[in-house]
C-alpha cells in the first residue's frame, strides 16, 4: 500500500464560536478547544485538550466503526467513563480525532473512505504535531496512537507505513476474529439511506451506521449504564464505509504487524462477541505474540465483564489504569 508520507499542512480552525482554550468545568482535568484539520483532499474534526500541568506527550485517539470521537469522552453521563478525561488528570495531552464521514469531518464520496486514507491523514497529523504543536502549543516529542476496532487497524497502518510513534495502543482489536459474533454485529449494519437520524442527511447512501436500538447487543453486556446507551445512540453512534472495514481488516490477517516498531499494547473486553481469545490477559498474549516482532515489547491485558465497547464498563477505571501503567513505561 502507497501511503502519503509527506508532512500535511495543518490548518486549524476554531468551532462553535470559540476564540481560544476554555477551561472546562472544574472536575475536568483537561481543557479543551474543538478544531479543524486540514489533511489531503478535506479536513477532520478534532478536539485537543491539555492538561493543567505541561506536557511533551500527545495521544492522538480515533473512534471505531459507526462511531465518532465522543466515544473517548462521555461528560453527559459521568466522568468515569471519559478515557480522555483520566488521560488529563495523568498529565497527558489528548487529541481526538472523527474519522472521515463521522462527526464534524469531511464527508466525502463513500467509496473513497479507506483506512490507508485515514491512515495517511494520521500519519500527516503526528508529523505535524511533532514539528509545529498545535493550536498554539508547542511541539511534542512523544506521539502514542490510541484506536478502537476499526480504528485500531488504522493505526497499524500507519504505523508500518511510517508515522513517527513512540506507542501504539490497540483496543478491541486481535488477530482472532469470532466469525459468529462478526456476523451476528454485521447484520445490524444499515445505510445511512434507510436511517431517520438527521445526522446522516449530507451522508451518500454508500455510508453506513448500525440500527437504532441494536448497539448494546453488539458491543456492551448486560447491566451497562442505560445512561451510557442511550448517549451511545443519540450522540456517539456515526457511520462507517464497507471499503474502509475491509481495508482496515487487513490487519488482522497475516505478517504486517511484525513490521510495527514501536511498543504496542493490546487491551479488550472478556465478554468481547467478536474476539475469539479474549477469556483473559494471559490468552490474549499467547494468541497475538507471534503476530509481533520483539520491537513491540507486547503488552496485553483483558477487562472483565467488558464487551467490545471497553470505554462503558462498569469497570472503566481498570482499563484507564492498565493503559496509564503502560504508558508510563515508554520513558
Amino acid at each position: 500500500m502507497n501511503f502519503v508520507r509527506g508532512t500535511v499542512a495543518i490548518a486549524v480552525a476554531a468551532v462553535l464560536a470559540s476564540t481560544g482554550i476554555a477551561h472546562a468545568a472544574p472536575a475536568d482535568p483537561g481543557r479543551c478547544r474543538d478544531l479543524l484539520l486540514r489533511v489531503p483532499d478535506g479536513e477532520l474534526g478534532a478536539r485537543m485538550c491539555l492538561p493543567e500541568r505541561a506536557t511533551d506527550t500527545v495521544l492522538v485517539l480515533m473512534p471505531g466503526a459507526a462511531t465518532n470521537a465522543r466515544y473517548w469522552d462521555w461528560p453527559a453521563v459521568g466522568e468515569k467513563y471519559s478515557f480522555r478525561r483520566a488521560m488529563n488528570a495523568a498529565g497527558y495531552a489528548v487529541v481526538s480525532v472523527d474519522r472521515f464521514g463521522t462527526g464534524r469531518s469531511s464527508r466525502p464520496p463513500s467509496g473513497s473512505v479507506t483506512s490507508p486514507r485515514e491512515a495517511d491523514a494520521v500519519t500527516g497529523i503526528i508529523a505535524g504535531l511533532r514539528r509545529d504543536g498545535m493550536a498554539g502549543h508547542p511541539p511534542f516529542r512523544k506521539v502514542v496512537f490510541g484506536g478502537v476496532s476499526l480504528s485500531s487497524g488504522i493505526g497499524v497502518l500507519a504505523a508500518v507505513g511510517g508515522a513517527q510513534l513512540d506507542g501504539l495502543l490497540l483496543t478491541g482489536y486481535s488477530h482472532s476474529v469470532n466469525p459468529l459474533g462478526t456476523m451476528a454485529a454485521a447484520v445490524t449494519f444499515r445505510s445511512v439511506a434507510a436511517d431517520p437520524d438527521p445526522r446522516f442527511a449530507g451522508h451518500d447512501p454508500g455510508y453506513l451506521t448500525t440500527a437504532p436500538g441494536t448497539r448494546p447487543a453488539s458491543f456492551a453486556v448486560p447491566g451497562t449504564d442505560p445512561a451510557v446507551l442511550a448517549a451511545d445512540e443519540a450522540e456517539v453512534k456515526d457511520t462507517f464505509t464497507l471499503a474502509e472495514m475491509v481495508t482496515g481488516l487487513v490487519t488482522t490477517v497475516g505478517p504486517m504487524t511484525r513490521r510495527i516498531g514501536v511498543p504496542v499494547m493490546i487491551v479488550n473486553g472478556s465478554e468481547d462477541k467478536l474476539c475469539s481469545v479474549c477469556a483473559d490477559t494471559a490468552a490474549l498474549y499467547a494468541a497475538e505474540a507471534p503476530f509481533f516482532a520483539p520491537a513491540a515489547r507486547l503488552r496485553t491485558y483483558v477487562l472483565p465483564d467488558a464487551g467490545h465497547a471497553l470505554v462503558i464498563a462498569r469497570e472503566a477505571r481498570a482499563h484507564q489504569e492498565a493503559v496509564l501503567d503502560w504508558l508510563g513505561t515508554l520513558g
